[in-house]
């Protein structure tokens, strides 16, 4: 895997084609994706609880570990769930564009599809505003450019028909999104919630 997210940055569009041909079975294929997918949550526990972040000119706030631990948790299954869902609808919207890719393909397709957002969550590492903006929406618009990009040549299809297709996976994606956020404030109203060190 480590090669196709290297093909991604820099060929993406030969990348998709390379991954297409590339047909992988069992459950070790998803091991790559255990590991990009736990470098934002690994990357924001370090930082909220080593480095913290400041308010004003003030002294950095810090959360405590042992409240840090449990969202952080909570955030990476969060991410391999949000991945899986994905993969799901991918494969269920695949059928009215007369694509065949299997489900395991499709949620391999979406993992890979996440992987600037995976790899951006190395700014968490510094807790701070602006570079998680910046850094952010860098991730997202290059995760969007390579849904896009690749999912007419992943799936085998026009790349009008592509282009139907990844608004609804993207318009899918939003909502997953905010199902995710929905719940992470349903979670914090039950007590699972940061403990602050200031």
């Amino acid at each position: 895997m480590s090669n196709h997210v290297w093909g991604l940055f820099t060929r993406p569009n030969r990348e998709w084609q390379a991954i297409r041909r590339t047909e992988r079975g069992g459950p070790l294929q998803f091991v790559p994706t255990l590991i990009l997918a736990a470098i934002p949550a690994v990357s924001a526990f370090i930082g909220t609880t080593q480095v913290g972040w400041k308010l004003g000119s003030g002294t950095a706030v810090k959360l405590t570990e042992s409240s840090a631990l449990p969202l952080t948790l909570l955030s990476y299954l969060a991410m391999l769930a949000g991945v899986v869902a994905m993969g799901y609808f991918i494969h269920w919207m695949a059928r009215t564009y007369h694509a065949n890719p299997s489900r395991s393909q499709c949620i391999r397709f979406a993992a890979f599809t996440a992987t600037p957002l995976f790899i951006g969550g190395l700014a968490a590492l510094y807790p701070s505003l602006w570079l998680g903006m910046l850094v952010g929406t860098a991730a997202i618009s290059y995760t969007v450019y390579l849904l896009y990009a690749g999912l007419p040549t992943f799936m085998g299809i026009h790349p009008d028909e592509g282009f139907l297709f990844s608004s609804s996976v993207l318009a899918v994606g939003l909502v997953v999104l905010v199902a995710m956020m929905a719940t992470s404030v349903i979670i914090w109203g039950m007590g699972i919630g940061p403990e602050y060190i200031r």
